[in-house]
């Protein structure tokens, strides 16, 4: 998905149905909020005092986009009889009321089928990936493990005209500016001759080609990887797993370090730890590998997404290279998994706790509440597990004699209801 370092607007949305603040969940890590000051309503308003309909918007973008050097050969093709998408707007506006565990999110996305498709997609591009991996230090089995976790091995990128999608964002989204940005730089592509309008599809949300990159991000990242003078991510694959790895690569690979590995805490941990520290740091602590020995890290964080009853994980520069491609931690665990599955190492051993219930968005509003009104203040009740929350959480686990993990659960939601 290479986005801008900031979180992209797909990977918010297409997320948010995996578990609720699971992407800060990784120590020594945060998401970022929106910068955007303004409220939804208030923008919508401004906007709709500014614009009497979409049309009138289109006008006033085209003339700007004049003005930022867009030719008008690339105007008129571009611009010329594009559609207000009702669609976009109602995935834009979706909010999930059920947020999928991260297990049942890596049994889809790590699937034997998914796997076996994974290696013949890595067999039949083998010269293709591995002379990629050699450029830029990226292993193979990694490129073609993002490939099939963004669009299914290409199978499913998209059919929304990226104009289009775009646009309508730009009118009517959640993120209006982001939006319009994307829409000026997809109209750059376009005038620099690498696709036609015609081929750039994607997402609702503006992401495009097998590797899923908005536009920004293709100007900043995509590379002609078979030499032919553009760059297709919708079309040659090779320009796809070059623009993959230089993504990564840009974004801190480390060539020959691993991802991370699975391991081991003591009974002792302390699940509210936020720095980030040296394997040999992490072992004093007692943390040790599942299998061998800790990778050499100067720098390495302990991932715990389903708390202290799922499996925990050492992770070191290359999965946070991962989480700049997409910031959320499931996502990571999903890419480093499949790719150990595709080169034929093992997956993850230690079992999930599938039989813990976890929270819809209602449920997790009513547990900031109670918590609120038990004295661990949290903040607004606003439905996501953020820092707060994790914090007043920990303590009421404490309190309660119980690990203090914050895995927001059923079984805890209803500890609160009973401490009344």
């Amino acid at each position: 998905m290479p986005f801008k370092t900031q979180l992209p607007l797909r990977h918010i949305i297409r997320h948010a149905t995996l578990t609720a603040g699971m992407a800060s969940m990784l120590f020594g890590g945060s998401v970022q909020a929106s910068p955007h000051l303004m409220t939804e309503v208030d923008a919508r308003g401004a906007q709709e005092l500014r614009y009497a309909n979409f049309s009138q918007w289109l006008d006033e973008f085209r003339r700007h986009a004049s003005t930022q050097g867009i030719s008008e050969a690339t105007l008129a093709s571009a611009l010329d009889g594009v559609r207000y998408r009702d669609r976009v707007i109602e995935l834009d506006r979706y909010q999930p009321e059920f947020v999928r565990p991260v297990w049942e999110y890596l049994d889809s996305a790590t699937s034997d089928t998914r796997v076996n498709n994974g290696r013949e997609k890595l067999e039949a591009n083998r010269q293709t990936a591995l002379e990629m991996q050699q450029r830029f230090g990226v292993p193979a089995e990694i490129i073609v493990a993002i490939w099939g976790i963004e669009s299914n091995y290409g199978s499913n990128f998209g059919d929304f005209s990226t104009i289009e999608a775009l646009a309508t964002l730009a009118y009517d989204g959640r993120r209006r500016d982001f939006a319009r940005g994307e829409l000026l730089a997809a109209l750059r592509i376009i005038d620099q001759g690498d696709i036609s309008v015609e081929r750039m599809k994607g997402s609702w949300a503006g992401a495009m080609g097998h590797t899923q990159f908005i536009p920004s991000s293709f100007e900043a990242y995509a590379v002609d990887g078979d030499g032919d003078g553009h760059r297709d991510i919708w079309g040659s694959i090779p320009d796809v797993m070059a623009s993959t790895a230089n993504y990564l690569a840009k974004a801190g690979w480390q060539a020959g370090q691993p991802w991370g590995v699975e391991v081991v805490l003591p009974g002792s941990f302390d699940y509210a730890q936020t720095e980030r520290r040296s394997s040999a740091e992490w072992a004093s602590q007692g943390v040790r590998a599942l299998q061998g020995e800790l990778p050499r890290f100067d720098s390495a964080a302990v991932v715990v997404p389903a708390g202290a009853e799922g499996p925990a994980f050492l992770v070191g520069p290359n999965f946070r290279a991962i989480l700049r491609y997409n910031n959320a931690t499931s996502y990571a665990l999903a890419v480093a998994t499949l790719a150990d599955k595709i080169a034929g190492r093992e997956g993850i051993q230690q079992s999930w706790p599938r039989d813990e219930a976890t929270l819809t968005r209602d449920d997790v509003k009513e547990l900031q509440q109670r918590l609120n009104e038990a004295g661990y203040s949290v903040g607004g009740a606003d439905g996501v597990m953020g820092p707060n929350s994790r914090e007043g959480l920990r303590a009421f686990q404490r309190d309660q004699g119980l690990t203090p993990d914050a895995f927001a659960t059923q079984s805890l939601l209803e500890r609160l209801r009973q401490s009344r």
